[in-house]
């Protein structure tokens, strides 16, 4: 699970991204799961697009795409999201988090 501090910097990453996978009419399979792995093994973080053919929700498709890759939704934004999912080891330095920093809902 990411902390708000570490989606941001995600979300600064990602921001220059071009979306490596497209979901459209044929939904989510598993040949589009599987480029998606292969995608998050190279790159850590992907940008995906709904096009318009897609009937699926935004947040139906990125919940399931994440689960699918064991990924972390790190933004929606629109009809795009980012998915990450850490490499063995590491690539993309993420902020650690402040154990003497309560959470919100603690």
């Amino acid at each position: 699970m990411l902390t708000g501090k570490q989606k941001r910097h995600l979300r600064a990453l990602g921001h220059k991204l071009k979306p490596l996978i497209q979901i459209g009419k044929k939904e989510i399979e598993d040949a589009l799961i599987a480029e998606a792995n292969a995608a998050l093994d190279h790159h850590e973080l992907i940008k995906v697009k709904l096009l318009e053919s897609c009937m699926l929700d935004k947040h139906e498709a990125s919940e399931t795409m994440a689960k699918a890759c064991q990924a972390d939704i790190a933004q929606i934004l629109g009809k795009t999201f980012l998915l990450y999912r850490a490499a063995t080891p590491p690539v993309i330095a993420l902020p650690k988090t402040d154990p003497s920093v309560k959470s919100p809902a603690a």
